[in-house]
């Protein structure tokens, strides 16, 4: 009850949001929560760490975006075009990769996603190369309901992201979640009950990567281009870091910790340059220039103060705390 009370004033807040904050940077928001629920799924469900995610979230988005741009498709076949390439490469990284297991299966990930970001720098016919993909449509929902209009477009991706995480949700407390978990917490003996563990496994990639693609075509139609920076190493460092400072694990960490680091990079140089006219420090006016500084120290702070991350170690706290209590 206390997590549908929570989901319940989640989505209301999210309705709410457009007439209080810039829509667009809203969307952004949601696409990168929807990406880092979609990672979470496979590190966090079936403890499956990708350093290749990136590929899945690039890759899809330079599709939709070629389809509504180059094709004139419209705007939900081109969202399923880019979760079809994503769900496609995703199977074809998952059946290699799913044969190694640890941090070979990272290392494995990490080098078929860079196939995929050298092949998007080199097909500039397709990608635009290093200028990236620029001039893409927003299209019209259903050929009626226009998509220019940044309010429309926002409750449109707060739908498909909701439906995203309503997805992740269903499958973790499915049967066949409840085998992931079986998976990630002993797998020999998840082996020895009689389960096709790789089979699973790759299931739950393929699963994922399409929710990633969802996440990165969307972020595609939102902006209007798609750029390089969606297929580089970096991006599936950054989704990594969402996932662990939220809570790896639990539903609502990696949406946390999507909020927390995305409005970081994009809100920090205006909270600096606040901070500096009002206390006329003017070192603060160079703060948005160390991003990634304050992310690390942000990383830091929750390997040692919040190993399970902030949600993990809210829902920890307030277990012990019942447990605790007389019967």
């Amino acid at each position: 009850m206390n997590k549908n009370v929570g989901y319940a004033i989640a989505l209301a807040l999210a309705l709410a949001a457009p007439f209080y904050g810039y829509p667009v940077f809203l969307m952004k928001l949601l696409c990168f929560a929807l990406f880092a629920c979609a990672f979470n799924l496979l590190i966090g469900f079936t403890g499956l760490l990708s350093f290749g995610h990136a590929a899945f979230f690039g890759s899809a988005g330079y599709v939709a975006g070629n389809m509504l741009k180059s094709h004139g498709w419209p705007f939900e076949l081109g969202l399923l075009a880019g979760v079809v390439a994503a769900a496609l490469i995703g199977l074809v990284m998952g059946a290699l990769a799913i044969r190694r297991q640890g941090i070979y299966f990272s290392m494995i990930t990490l080098a078929l996603a860079q196939v995929v970001s050298y092949f998007a720098l080199r097909a500039g016919e397709l990608t635009g190369g290093e200028d990236g993909l620029q001039g893409v449509p927003r299209g019209k929902l259903l050929g009626v309901v226009d998509l220019a209009n940044d309010t429309v477009l926002y409750y449109v991706v707060l739908a498909i992201a909701v439906a995203g995480f309503m997805l992740i949700v269903r499958t973790v407390h499915s049967p066949f979640g409840q085998v992931l978990k079986a998976i990630k917490e002993n797998e020999p003996r998840a082996i020895s009950l009689g389960y096709d563990v790789d089979r699973y496994k790759l299931m739950a990639f393929v699963l994922s990567a399409a929710l990633a693609g969802l996440a990165g075509a969307t972020k595609t139609v939102v902006l209007g281009f798609e750029t390089l920076t969606d297929v580089h190493w970096t991006m599936s460092g950054l989704v990594i870091l969402m996932t662990l400072v939220g809570g790896m694990g639990t539903l609502a960490g990696p949406i946390l910790g999507a909020v927390i680091i995305i409005a970081l990079e994009n809100k920090l140089g205006d909270l600096g340059t606040f901070i500096a006219t009002h206390t006329g420090i003017e070192w603060f006016n160079t703060l948005g220039e160390a991003v990634s500084m304050v992310t690390g120290l942000i990383f830091i702070a929750c390997v040692l103060l919040f190993r399970r991350g902030i949600i993990g170690e809210v829902v920890a706290r307030f277990a012990s705390k019942a447990g605790s209590k007389p019967a």
